[in-house]
């Protein structure tokens, strides 16, 4: 008994040492502490800071900002205050009520999302028990509409959703960190215990559009969306000897800061999701597939004669009768009959390997998300009709990006350099897809098409010499190609002595009066070519006496 009673305090005293005492190996904190920390010692997420877009000149075009979120504790909310609370969020009571009733038996909802820290401050001021707030960020696009379809944006979550927020997630993103901090009952902090892991921020981006090209382009293609009354339109401008991107835009567009009344096509960057018939934009590499073939020159005479011709049950007409012509006016008048005969008298394997090695068919390489692939045949047996439809752009399809990818070639003397959107430091090397020569030689004929007799007349500007291709295509419908519906192209470079940009515009569904890509498209790529030519200080090239031809 006495041993009994000797053992039974020194038992006591070391089970109290263990509770109060003698930390655990596991944590280093006694039993009482682990339990109190339990109730009262919580991990709290430290939002990662999202990286910044900016244009090549260091425009921002995407940041972040702070913002806080108003969580609530249904369980430990009063309801009675509920129309206090749903008077600060400035929502009706009924429907605060309605969703706390939700999620009463839950301990965790928000009650409204990424509010200005001001407002987030104000709310939190009334001391509702059960009503707290959460830091975080939210993304502010300064450019607004203007740059919306390249920049993309995040959700509310802060995660990228399109665009290069999207391609480019991984980068900008960040990792997030945790910090212990112990709480209240009323779920106030009440002391920060300090930082678990610190969050890395998320990297900086650059692309390569130019904000004050974009401005320009946008704008000019509002204004002729609005003006011809045109259902859509696109405008891809590159740098003509890197293959950056300068520019890129869409109508109709959206304001990412403002998301509450978007429709879902609004949001598709055009440009690299819809797939086109380019029509006679792609005569310029038919004729470099007959100038490869040996058996053509420039000063090669093709008989047009009577202005028509069948293929296949097909006959191909001109807009008049041009009879005999060379190369450079098969070019300058976009001649059908022509073009049909270069292409029946070429392997067609041929006409579709100039293609191929342009890039038709194939994706540019930015990464954006949702780029089309395009469709370049390649059939077993070539039927005569496929044949002459693959030379002026028939039976294919490609995008925006990609035809302003493969108009290149006649800027860098046939070397093709892959497409960017962001910054380059160095020019890419590319590799020669054409023979130097053959690009001169076609280059000088699109110079033609612009001058007096050509079909892009309107395409020219003040003190710049232009070269580019017009392009007509029908829309392809549910029965085949509608006969009142069409797609108008220009792509060009400028100046065309030495280009500095090429681009391509697409106006889809002009008004039938006026839907030839010289009358809808050609205009639009002549006002945002000589902006832009100013904006880069390019020296003028022209003597006063060419300026005075344009200006007639």
């Amino acid at each position: 008994m006495v041993l009994l009673l000797a053992v039974l305090p020194s038992a006591l005293i070391w089970h109290l040492a263990h509770l109060q005492v003698i930390p655990t190996a596991e944590k280093g904190y006694t039993f009482l502490q682990e339990q109190g920390q339990a109730r009262t010692v919580r991990e709290e997420v430290i939002q990662a800071y999202r990286g910044v877009i900016t244009d090549r000149n260091g425009e921002i075009l995407a940041v972040s900002t702070p913002v806080k979120s108003i969580v609530l504790n249904p369980q430990r909310f009063d309801p009675e205050k509920t129309a206090v609370l749903a008077e600060a969020l400035g929502l009706k009571t009924s429907e605060l009520a309605a969703r706390i009733g939700r999620f009463s038996d839950k301990q965790f909802m928000y009650v409204a999302r990424n509010l200005p820290p001001h407002d987030a401050d104000r709310i939190l001021a009334l001391k509702l028990e059960g009503v707290s707030a959460e830091k975080g960020f939210q993304r502010f696009y300064p450019a607004g509409e203007v740059a919306a379809h390249v920049v993309g944006f995040t959700d509310i979550d802060d995660r990228g959703r399109e665009g290069m927020e999207l391609a480019l997630e991984n980068w900008l993103a960040g990792t997030p960190g945790s910090r212990r901090v112990m709480k209240d009952l009323k779920g106030n902090v009440v002391k920060d215990l300090g930082v678990i892991r610190a969050a890395e921020s998320g990297k900086d981006v650059q692309l390569s559009l130019d904000l004050r090209l974009q401005y320009l382009a946008y704008r000019e293609l509002k204004n002729a969306i609005a003006e011809q009354g045109a259902a859509s339109g696109s405008i891809v401008m590159l740098d003509a000897q890197t293959g950056e991107i300068l520019a890129m835009a869409n109508q109709p567009s959206y304001n990412p800061n403002n998301r509450s009344q978007i429709q879902p096509a609004q949001l598709r960057n055009r440009a690299v999701t819809d797939m086109i018939e380019p029509g006679s934009t792609m005569k310029p590499f038919t004729i470099v597939a007959a100038l490869e073939s040996g058996r053509y020159s420039p000063n090669t005479k093709i008989d047009t004669n009577p202005g028509y011709w069948r293929v296949g049950g097909k006959t191909y007409s001109d807009f008049r009768n041009y009879g005999v012509m060379d190369l450079t006016t098969v070019i300058q008048k976009s001649s059908q009959v022509a073009i049909s005969k270069i292409a029946m008298d070429l392997p067609p394997e041929d006409l579709r390997d100039v293609f191929y090695r342009v890039g038709v068919g194939q994706l540019s390489g930015t990464g954006f998300p949702g780029e089309a692939l395009g469709k370049l045949p390649n059939p077993r047996r070539w039927h005569p009709t496929e044949r002459a439809a693959l030379a002026f752009g028939h039976g294919m399809t490609l995008t925006a990006l990609q035809l302003a990818h493969a108009y290149t070639v006649f800027a860098t003397g046939g070397i093709l350099r892959p497409t960017a959107i962001l910054k380059q430091q160095n020019v890419p090397e590319g590799s020669r897809v054409i023979d130097v020569k053959h690009s001169q030689q076609v280059l000088n004929m699109l110079k033609a098409v612009t001058q007096t007799g050509g079909t892009a007349t309107r395409a020219q500007i003040k003190a710049y010499p232009v070269a580019g291709k017009t392009g007509t295509a029908h829309k392809v419908g549910e029965g085949g190609y509608a006969d009142d519906k069409y797609i108008a192209l220009f792509a060009g470079l400028a100046p065309a002595d030495n280009p500095e940009i090429v681009m391509v515009v697409i106006i889809n569904e002009p008004p039938q009066e006026h839907y030839y890509g010289g009358e809808a498209a050609a205009p639009v790529f002549a006002r945002v070519a000589e902006g832009t030519l100013r904006l880069l200080q390019v020296p003028p090239s022209q003597s006063p006496s060419q300026q005075k031809v344009v200006a007639r």
